[in-house]
């Protein structure tokens, strides 16, 4: 027995909080909403020795996917759902993931639903994969259902690592080209400029006394330069954390040249994507245009869905609000028109998630062979630049010699 403390909102609306003693969180929140609690926070009491760091869920998607694969084949080989979780939890690898699959396992003897049971760990399952899994629940088509999701996050993560994949190399020759320069201008010019210096008082080329300067302001103001840039980087995080923030920042990423035609492609392959599985499975239209937005990763997209699903609410259709927005491309637009007069709205989303996906594949492609020569010419302009200033007067004087 271990003590937690939790805090809930009652029915009135009322904030509650306290210490229970029990053998789990999962006891803790199954009791408090036995009592009629909601917007439960609950965390185990105890000192230093009990403290555990741990950034984000320690679950991958990798993992998600086998186990949701896993899970599939077992049901639909006619094994008990909590057989199922039990032989899982305990074949993982994956600490982290054992925990929370023993946790989903005992609520679930202890009579709670499957979604319900997934809806306890939200850093682990989204309101996405929890939804699918209670319409699979109701419609008993639940092996279906987790083929589906299983699917539906390998393409997300094949998505995600093709975005990864394109900046990885232009991260790391921007690391190397500022890594160089901050050599040069700290230990190399100055170098150069004492030796300068020891040959007399010659008078500098114009080039070389700019590049000292640089080097000059570089030294003395290193900690505002870097102030700045942790100020800036910072800056932008506070921003995103704000909605009206985060907005700004969405829709100027998607006004960068090559880049936001890409940024766009990624958010239409998912968004169809995810509603083209929502509604296979049976979700609500409104229903599942409430999930897309919140996973759009995009404000103003969310903002577009959103506003697309009051106008159905309202008995409109959904293509002329996303008509509306300017922020999706007129083909899916129109093909989404098509699929709600013809009825085969979640065949007509999966058809366009497909060719946006090879879109993205092609422009990542294209992007990652043109960020290439760009990085490179870069890297090669201001290193070779700094470099033929500082010969400068070495060819001046050579040349002098010669005379």
């Amino acid at each position: 027995m271990a003590k937690f403390q939790w805090e809930g909102t009652t029915r009135a609306g009322e904030k509650r909080k306290g210490v229970i003693e029990a053998d789990s969180a999962a006891v803790v929140e199954e009791r408090l909403r036995g009592d009629g609690m909601t917007n439960m926070r609950v965390r185990k009491e105890g000192g230093f020795g009990d403290i555990q760091i741990q950034i984000g869920s320690g679950v991958t998607p990798k993992d998600l996917q086998i186990f949701t694969r896993q899970l599939a084949t077992m049901i639909d080989a006619g094994l008990p759902l909590v057989q199922c979780l039990d032989i899982l939890s305990n074949q993982t690898e994956n600490k982290s993931f054992k925990k929370v699959l023993s946790s989903v396992k005992n609520s679930v003897e202890q009579g709670a639903t499957f979604s319900d049971a997934l809806r306890r760990h939200p850093k682990v399952f989204d309101e996405l994969y929890v939804n699918l899994v209670g319409a699979g629940e109701i419609g008993g088509i639940l092996d279906t259902i987790l083929n589906r999701l299983a699917v539906y996050i390998e393409k997300a993560v094949k998505l995600k690592g093709q975005l990864k994949s394109a900046m990885y190399y232009p991260t790391g020759i921007l690391v190397v080209a500022v890594g160089v320069i901050c050599v040069m201008l700290i230990k190399v010019i100055p170098t150069f400029e004492k030796m300068f210096k020891d040959l007399g008082n010659a008078k500098l080329p114009a080039p070389t006394l700019f590049v000292v300067k640089i080097s000059h302001g570089f030294i003395n103001n290193w900690y505002l330069i870097f102030g700045t840039m942790i100020g800036i980087v910072v800056g932008l995080s506070l921003a995103r954390r704000t909605a009206q923030g985060r907005e700004l920042i969405d829709r100027a990423l998607l006004r960068i040249p090559i880049v936001g035609p890409t940024l766009r492609k990624i958010i239409v392959a998912r968004f169809t994507r995810t509603l083209g599985t929502l509604l296979a499975s049976g979700v609500p239209i409104l229903d599942a245009l409430d999930i897309c937005a919140k996973t759009a990763g995009n404000k103003v997209v969310e903002y577009a869905l959103l506003r697309a699903k009051a106008k159905i609410a309202e008995g409109h259709n959904m293509a002329d609000p996303l008509a509306d927005s300017k922020v999706f491309p007129t083909m899916v637009v129109q093909m989404i028109g098509v699929g709600e007069q013809t009825g085969a709205m979640d065949a007509m989303l999966q058809k366009i998630a497909d060719f946006y996906e090879e879109e993205v594949d092609a422009a990542v492609t294209g992007l990652t062979s043109l960020i290439e020569p760009v990085m490179m010419a870069f890297l090669g302009v201001v290193v070779g630049g700094l470099i033929i200033a500082m010969y400068l007067p070495i060819f001046k004087l050579a040349g002098t010699v010669g005379g």
